[in-house]
């Protein structure tokens, strides 16, 4: 088990204007889970694979634990890689599929078949082991990779997209199975998807990245309650923030001629008087029984059981100097609550549950 370093890693790929990969620093712990998540062409993917050694290093270095690994072969790395397609190969056994590695390696027979076993046994692939990969299902195929990955007892796990061809059920429990088996081996794990769902629930940390950049790095939790900027708070969490434009008053936010008020200094605020970007997430709104609030026009009403999502409208309405017009607001609610399509209702926050951003940079200004 070791740490994890990039240190101003790039990667630029001949032809493109800009580096996929710009100067990447990130610092993943001994026998952390670390994902790394944004949307596609965001660099995790390369980022990954330049860890691997499947990728070239243009500037900057990475290492494993003490030693500079940048420009070492993938096979001198120790790392073992998961690939989104299993790659698996399809005219050998699930127990020869397990052991391939161990075999190029010259690992005595004996050792290889205990570490298979074992490897079977955490995995419940023990009464699979005599199939081929084609007699599988997508969930046993994915977990035959993890046992090839385990058997090799590396210093790191590199996982790109592993649950991308599963079904959405399949991926709940396998994600689950996943982050369980990573904790009971300890193994510093790199895990690449572009589910902020499957970020949410899987790692230590979540690294959001985007066009190459690392926009920040947090436990789950403080990237959905904190987020740096507009980008990771519209992209972390599932509905996303409500992120609504406004002007930025003395006494709060005014967003559709409605104060919303904010916990800001007269430092924060000083020279950002004017348009802002509030943000609000769906379960920090509170329905009013009055007319004190934002009004929203429902438009529909998702009903999950215990909850409700009330999906509608601000402004757009009530004249010309609306800030917004027609801007899309998700409100969670308990669902015994009646709400109908087309009624307006009015929603609050409170004031420590209000973000803004500085609309032009992106960069939050205050709330957390």
């Amino acid at each position: 088990m070791a740490t994890v370093s990039f240190q101003g890693a790039t990667r630029h790929f001949p032809g493109s204007d800009k580096p996929a990969v710009d100067k990447l620093d990130l610092d993943i712990e001994d026998g952390e889970f670390m994902v790394l998540v944004g949307p596609s062409g965001c660099g995790k993917s390369t980022s990954l694979r330049m860890l691997a050694g499947l990728e070239e290093v243009d500037a900057g270095s990475i290492r494993i634990g003490d030693r500079d690994i940048t420009n070492l072969p993938p096979k001198d790395r120790d790392i073992a890689m998961v690939f989104q397609n299993y790659a698996l190969y399809p005219h050998m056994t699930v127990a020869d599929n397990m052991g391939f590695a161990l075999k190029m390696a010259n690992t005595p027979k004996d050792e290889r078949e205990k570490r298979v076993r074992e490897a079977a046994e955490i995995l419940a692939l023990t009464d699979y082991l005599h199939r081929k990969p084609a007699a599988l299902s997508g969930g046993q195929r994915q977990r035959v990779a993890m046992g090839r990955a385990i058997v090799r007892s590396p210093q790191v796990f590199c996982m790109d997209e592993p649950l991308s061809n599963l079904d959405a059920k399949l991926r709940v429990s396998t994600r689950t199975q996943i982050a369980s088996l990573q904790r009971r081996l300890g193994v510093t794990t790199v895990y690449v998807t572009h589910d902020q769902v499957e970020a949410m629930t899987m790692g230590d940390r979540v690294a959001v990245l985007k066009d190459g950049l690392l926009e920040q790095v947090d436990t789950p939790l403080g990237l959905y309650d904190n987020p740096n900027t507009l980008f990771v708070a519209g992209f972390m969490g599932s509905p996303a923030m409500n992120l609504l434009p406004g002007e930025l008053r003395e006494d709060g936010a005014v967003v559709d001629g409605h104060l919303i008020k904010v916990q800001i200094t007269a430092e924060e605020r000083r020279g950002h008087d004017g348009e802002v970007t509030v943000g609000i997430r769906p379960e920090d709104f509170r329905v009013s029984d009055g007319d004190e609030g934002l009004p929203i026009k429902v438009g529909v009403v998702e009903e999950l059981g215990a909850d409700a999502y009330i999906y509608g409208t601000v402004g757009g309405s009530d004249g010309d100097d609306a800030i917004t017009s027609g801007r899309d607001v998700v409100v969670r609610m308990e669902a015994r609550r009646s709400v109908q399509k087309g009624e307006t209702i009015h929603v609050t926050a409170e004031p420590e549950n209000v973000r803004v951003f500085v609309t032009e940079t992106g960069e939050r200004l205050c709330g957390g």
